[in-house]
Parts: C-alpha cells; structure tokens; sequence
C-alpha cells in the first residue's frame, strides 16, 4: 500500500486557477476586439448608404439641370447638401456630346456624381460615385 504524500499535492489547484484566468482574459480581450470591429463595420456600411444616397442626389440634381434648366451641363460643380448628408461633399459633372441619328441631332449628357466624405486613406473615408446618360 502506497501512501500519498500531501506536498506532493501542493500548489496545483493555483495553476488551474491561473491558467483559467489567462485563458478567460484572453477570451475577454478577443471579444471586445471582436465587438469593435463590429461596430466599425456597421458604422461604415451606415456612411456607405448615405454616400449613395448623396452621390443620388447629385444624380438627380445633375438632371434637372440638364432636363429643365435649359441643357445647362458644367464640367463640374460643387453641390452643398443638407440634414445628415451636410458631411459629405458631393461633385456633379456633365460633358455634352450631339450625335446626328437619322438626321436629327441628339444631345446625350454624361453626368457623373461623386460623394465623400473623410480623409483618403483612414479607415472614416467613404466615396460613392454614381454615373448615368441622359438623352435630350
């Protein structure tokens, strides 16, 4: 019969307990880093629909200049937005080009409409660009 020693048992349940508590930190750390980046991605895409949503209407506002204000069509123009698109700032371009088809001569507008916002390279940038032909 063998007797067991009680040092031989001593100090084992610390290293359980210590290798739980790193194991459970780690765990811990990897969540929140994981929340972060989560929220990160969900606040881009938010900004991401907004700069669609501003690049439209720039779209829009780039035809009713082209459809009602007399074909007017500038190479590009500063457009100020308001409300929750007051961040972004919105460019709409136009080039005019006439086609002759069936001896009639038709006006076809390019007309390009950029949205950003933020400074190019941080990981806040976000840019939209829309582009559509219309034909007067």
């Amino acid at each position: 019969m063998s007797a067991m020693r009680p040092d031989s048992q001593r100090g084992f349940s610390i290293v359980s307990a210590i290798f739980l508590l790193v194991v459970l930190s780690a765990l811990g750390a990897f969540m929140l880093t994981f929340s972060n980046v989560q929220q990160m991605t969900s606040a881009q895409d938010l900004q991401g629909s907004r700069a669609y949503q501003a690049a439209r209407a720039g779209m829009e506002w780039g035809a009713y200049q082209v459809l009602r204000n007399s074909g007017s069509c500038n190479a590009g123009s500063n457009v100020a937005l308001g409300g929750n698109l007051a961040s972004f700032t919105l460019t709409v371009g136009c080039t005019k080009t006439v086609y002759t088809e069936g001896g009639n001569a038709v006006n076809l507008y390019q007309i390009t409409s950029t949205a950003s916002s933020g400074t190019v390279g941080s990981t806040t940038y976000i840019e939209r660009q829309l582009q559509a032909t219309i034909g007067n």
